[in-house]
């Protein structure tokens, strides 16, 4: 297993309840994945017990409905010291080679040879920022999400937040009343009732996949996977007029941002919220890789290649997987594709 954040530790839990011999090589030195770097005013979309991993349910955090990410932190802390997954920290995997019958896995630790391997190192090594117009005349700062903490730091500051889904929405509102906040995307904002939450989300995508699988485009959820839940500070802020989101700038200058009408406006940073693509830099040596960066799947298992299999990389890989309550189901298809190949 590559990868011992919260998919790494699914797929590990479905691998010891078949009685599968395996290691998890994680290059974090610590617990928690990539919870351990998110943004100090993150909150899960789900409540803890509708955000937990298979087996474990999440304790609630006190006095939140949305826990926090340090709350997640130690919840993946306890769930890999209870399960006692074995989990090896601080190890980074350079690439995997395909030996024959085996798998070659060189680290920077050693090499290791497997007769499967999963991928779950999911997407937060690599933020993604789109090609806008200008972006390297830009003089300001420029920040993706990964790199975001608080508001502090840009206090007096006008700021441009870029991108409507969740992440954008949770930092605009975490900037405003600290900075000069301008918030843009591509589409307007779309909002969850704010009387459901992140479970809608899960449903939505467990639909969406139903739909794709049968030949259908038409899902017929009450909610997008691009909507936006309404936590108490993107409501707070929303409900006080302070979370208005402009159409996206047509291009960056050296000072600011630009529109199509010639509309110009002043900058001292941007922070990009326009998400992620999978990490999959290690599986280059295989060769599988097709035009647009991706793995041919069929289900969770590379479809040229059994022995590989992915856990955690969103719909691409399972419904939701990239979230704490979605990965369970496709950690648990994945294990036992594995146990029916080593058979």
């Amino acid at each position: 297993m590559i990868g011992g954040g919260q998919s790494g530790l699914a797929a590990g839990y479905h691998l010891r309840r078949l009685g599968i011999e395996h290691v998890i090589l994680d290059a974090q030195t610590a617990p928690g994945g990539a919870w351990q770097h998110m943004w100090d005013s993150l909150r899960l979309f789900s409540p803890a017990g509708y955000s937990s991993l298979p087996g474990r349910l999440m304790p609630v955090q006190q006095g939140q409905v949305y826990a926090d990410a340090g709350h997640v932190v130690a919840y993946l802390a306890d769930y890999e010291k209870r399960y006692e997954l074995p989990v090896q920290h601080g190890v980074w995997v350079d690439a995997v080679h395909d030996e024959g019958t085996l798998l070659r896995v060189e680290s920077d630790s050693g090499t290791w040879w497997a007769r499967a391997v999963v991928s779950a190192t999911g997407t937060w090594t690599r933020p993604f920022v789109p090609a806008v117009e200008g972006r390297r005349e830009f003089t300001g700062r420029q920040l993706h999400t990964v790199q975001y903490t608080n508001p502090a730091e840009f206090a007096g500051q006008s700021v441009i937040v870029v991108g409507g889904g969740n992440s954008g929405a949770q930092i605009a509102a975490d900037l405003t009343g600290h900075a000069h906040l301008t918030w843009v995307t591509q589409r307007p904002p779309r909002y969850l009732a704010d009387d459901i939450d992140g479970r809608a989300l899960f449903d939505v995508a467990t639909a969406r996949r139903r739909a794709l699988d049968e030949g259908r485009t038409d899902t017929g959820g009450v909610a997008s996977l691009g909507d936006i839940v309404a936590v108490p500070t993107v409501r707070a802020a929303r409900d006080a007029g302070l979370l208005t989101a402009r159409a996206m700038f047509t291009r960056l200058t050296a000072t600011g941002d630009e529109w199509a009408d010639g509309t110009h406006q002043g900058a001292d940073a941007v922070v990009w919220a326009t998400g992620f693509r999978p990490a999959l830099a290690h599986l280059a040596g295989l060769g599988l890789r097709g035009t647009r960066g991706r793995i041919a799947t069929a289900g969770t298992r590379a479809s040229e290649d059994p022995r590989l299999h992915f856990v955690g990389y969103g719909d691409w890989t399972g419904p939701a997987s990239a979230t704490l309550i979605g990965v369970g189901r496709t950690a648990r298809e994945a294990a036992r594709e594995i146990r029916d190949l080593l058979v």
